[in-house]
């Protein structure tokens, strides 16, 4: 997506400039629906409300980041076209995610849902599970994908992202939708994920442990808490 943003200072921390809530919150103006959106179209929130959740191509770790996803307040998920195919190979279906969060999908060639970051309603960028694709277009500053022009334009925005990047150590087991699978990610898998850390406004995660971690501390900066069961 090439839409003009508005400059940032250079940065390299994570936090440093970061969107924090403020009082008072004024409520964003009403948005047109936008294609993609499964949404109603309705008033997106208050500035610095929610956190934007990308889901790409990755079947590692999916359920677990999704479980994370619905433990956390005002969450939007953005499916790019083959995390949305991936979700159905995992027997996860649109319904069901709608019930939890709201959905916006990779219908425009533009990534018109991306658009949404610059109302302020959003504080925080994840993209997690993230292939070694996505991971890769990244570090390199592709933006062909829902999840990577989230990517790309929350930085631009000075909004911090967490990536949760799945080809990160010599040897990965996985849970492919038939069994449990032992992968070696390449020289230059690692080599990307690495060059990812050095991105301004991002921070990389390499495990589900390492996600939940990352988020209870977002989490902390925003004076927010987990959601927990009222059972």
């Amino acid at each position: 997506m090439s839409a003009a943003t508005p400059c940032t200072d250079d940065c390299t921390s994570c936090t440093s400039g970061s969107p924090t809530p403020s009082e008072p919150t004024p409520v964003s103006p009403p948005a047109a629906r936008l294609p993609g959106d499964d949404d109603d179209g309705s008033t997106l929130g208050p500035v610095r409300s929610r956190f934007a959740w990308c889901l790409t191509g990755s079947g590692h770790g999916l359920h677990e980041s999704l479980e994370l996803a619905a433990r956390l307040p005002q969450v939007d998920l953005f499916l790019s076209a083959a995390g949305e195919e991936v979700l159905g190979i995992y027997e996860i279906t649109l319904e069901s995610l709608r019930q939890r969060f709201r959905v916006l999908r990779d219908k425009t060639a533009s990534s018109v849902p991306v658009g949404r970051l610059y109302t302020d309603v959003y504080h925080t960028v994840i993209v997690a599970p993230a292939t070694s694709n996505t991971v890769a277009k990244c570090a390199y500053g592709f933006s062909d994908t829902l999840p990577t022009n989230m990517f790309a334009q929350a930085g631009k925005l000075g909004i911090p992202g967490i990536v949760f990047a799945c080809d990160t150590e010599p040897v990965v087991v996985t849970q492919a939708p038939h069994g449990w699978v032992t992968l070696r990610p390449r020289r230059i898998e690692l080599d990307n994920v690495e060059r990812l850390r050095a991105i301004d406004h991002a921070r990389v995660v390499a495990s589900v442990d390492e996600l939940e971690q990352a988020l209870t501390l977002r989490l902390h900066e925003l004076s927010l808490s987990w959601i927990t069961s009222s059972s």
